[in-house]
């Protein structure tokens, strides 16, 4: 979106609330460097909301040689708003964590809505947690507590702020910014602040971004630090594997999500988990314990080794009794006798450093957060700026945090359709795909519509080859097909190197690197009639193949060749 400078240089102050998560250092760090580059002046507030309603108590004035040496520079470069906004001297205190160390000629203390250039948020991007610090403040929830926020914001100059947290957070922004002319009348009129500073800041400019492990934002596809969430789950469930394989135990695994499932449904997509427990969808079965042993005892029947069990922090049946882990436990150890642990992830889910998308999404959002920042007037809405379809998007702050809710009280009102219906476009697919993979039913088709569904991968090895052909023999095998390897590629067809698949065959497959088919970047043109020869000689009725740009050539190939080799005259498709 455009933006439209300001008559005035804008102050904008960035902060983090509520839970950490990976990604919020990236947010600070790109909404002071879009911040610098639009001209404007970018503060940090240190502890959430607590550091608004404390606001600065200590005043220090430490020359900086950056600011110093700008009387030596020509005219032009020194008015350059990165030469001018370079640094201001508090970076490294924050990045390290030294800001409140006692031993120290210079710190933070009493300081907590801090000044920073371009340089003091170098190296941010790829650490975890927020290193401007958080907090749950009851104090904000106040009147009292906002009055003072009011106060402090003004005192510094600052007219914008950029929020990064949970949906708590940003309803917290919302009402802050409904109340703020009220806010800004009182001090007026308690001789807290001018007239004229009454009328500078008269309309004060909020943007929400959503820092959220859980993705339990509505009106967004995807929240701050829940990717990095998810990797840290599936990298502990990969290690959990070896060893429940090893003994053949079960292992009932908690990850976080009080109000939604999204975590735990991923994950066990991702992981290949046997059950789930999410708030949004519970087991449809009076006893919850029934559906889940029938379940892993099938699995166990047809030799499966290993058991795992994901359930979501805020899990629960239909009549919204708790479910917890320990339960679970009991029951697979008690009916089915498996040796079963518990392992409940915990924090280790929030910490570490981002993964490659909780960089690149919060850099995007928060070059669009200062966009917004820039265009507000009084007429706009407050905006939460989130990812829908792979495109950054502006939502009304106040219309998600509502959905949000929604969400939650539909749960609790066991409205479970309506709950599923609130969260983003891909949950209800990712649900029904888990299910489709996870389970031995079988919803099968008419003979007359059965195939053989010959799978092939084509070209350079890639990672979720091997996940994406787990996937499409389970799913072929719940509809009653036959999915059939083929080894090596084209090559392989040629050497008659295929053999049916089995549902437990491929269990393992998902989280496995590389082609465990075999792969090479043979064409089908290498021998079109000995090809479309073998296709008759195996009777496939379908073909999927997975690869890459050879993959789709392969593809091609063949279809130009349907009138020559009628073999070829059968659904193909790739991945």
């Amino acid at each position: 979106m455009a933006s439209n400078a300001p008559n005035k240089k804008l102050k904008i102050a960035v902060l983090t609330s509520g839970g950490d998560s990976a990604g919020m250092n990236a947010v600070v760090r790109a909404v002071v460097k879009a911040g610098i580059l639009k001209g404007c002046e970018t503060w940090v507030v240190r502890e959430g909301y607590e550091g608004l309603v404390k606001g600065n108590s200590v005043q220090v004035n430490r020359p900086d040689p950056i600011q110093v040496s700008l009387a030596n520079l020509p005219k032009d470069l020194a008015d350059d708003s990165v030469v001018r906004n370079l640094r201001f001297g508090d970076g490294p205190l924050l990045r390290e964590g030294e800001g409140d160390a006692n031993d120290s000629d210079y710190s933070l203390k009493g300081r907590y809505i801090v000044r920073v250039g371009w340089d003091d948020v170098r190296g941010w991007m790829g650490e975890g947690g927020t290193l401007i610090g958080t907090a749950r403040s009851a104090a904000f929830r106040t009147p009292e507590g906002r009055y003072e926020a009011a106060k402090n914001l003004i005192k510094e100059g600052i007219d914008a702020i950029v929020v990064c947290g949970g949906d708590g957070s940003l309803t917290g922004a919302d009402l802050f910014r409904a109340e703020w002319p009220s806010l800004v009348e009182q001090l007026l009129a308690n001789n807290e602040i001018t007239a004229e500073q009454a009328s500078l800041y008269g309309h004060l400019r909020i943007v929400g971004l959503v820092g959220s492990i859980d993705n339990d934002m509505s009106m967004t596809d995807l929240t701050i630090g829940a990717p990095t969430a998810l990797h840290r789950i599936c990298e502990a469930i990969d290690s959990i594997n070896s060893t429940a394989s090893s003994h053949s135990r079960a292992f009932v695994i908690e990850v976080m999500g009080r109000h939604c499932g999204w975590l735990a449904l991923i994950a066990g997509v991702s992981a290949g988990a046997d059950f789930i427990f999410i708030p949004e969808s519970p087991p449809e079965a009076e006893s919850w314990e029934d559906e889940m042993c029938e379940i892993i005892k099938a699995h166990r029947a047809v030799g499966k080794r290993k058991t795992i069990v994901l359930i979501a922090e805020g899990a629960h049946d239909k009549h919204l009794n708790p479910i917890n882990a320990e339960q679970v436990k009991e029951v697979l150890a008690g009916r089915l006798g498996l040796d079963t642990r518990v392992t409940c992830l915990g924090h280790i889910q929030r910490g570490g450093r981002p993964c490659a998308l909780d960089r690149i999404l919060p850099t995007l959002q928060g070059v669009e957060a200062v966009n917004a920042l820039l265009e507000a007037t009084p007429d706009t809405p407050s905006y939460m700026i989130g990812i829908n379809e792979n495109k950054i998007t502006r939502k009304p702050l106040v219309d998600a945090v509502k959905q949000t809710k929604e969400a939650a009280k539909a749960i609790g009102e066991k409205d479970f359709k309506r709950a599923m219906s609130l969260r983003d476009s891909e949950f209800a697919e990712s649900l029904q795909a888990f299910y489709a993979v996870s389970t031995l039913k079988q919803t099968p088709v008419p003979d007359s519509q059965k195939l053989r569904v010959a799978i092939m991968h084509i070209g350079a090895p890639a990672g979720g080859m091997n996940a994406a052909t787990r996937t499409a023999v389970r799913y072929c095998l719940s509809r009653g097909h036959e999915p059939i390897a083929v080894y090596n590629g084209f090559k392989g067809l040629l050497n008659s190197n295929v053999s049916p698949l089995s549902w437990l065959r491929v269990d393992n497959w998902m989280t496995r690197g590389g082609s465990e088919l075999g792969t090479n970047r043979a064409q089908p043109d290498i021998d079109l009639g000995g090809v479309a020869a073998k296709f008759q000689k195996h009777g496939f009725d379908a073909v999927l193949l997975i690869g890459g740009f050879e993959a789709f050539t392969s593809l091609c190939i063949m279809e130009k060749a349907r009138e020559s080799y009628p073999a070829f005259n059968i659904p193909m498709s790739g991945i």
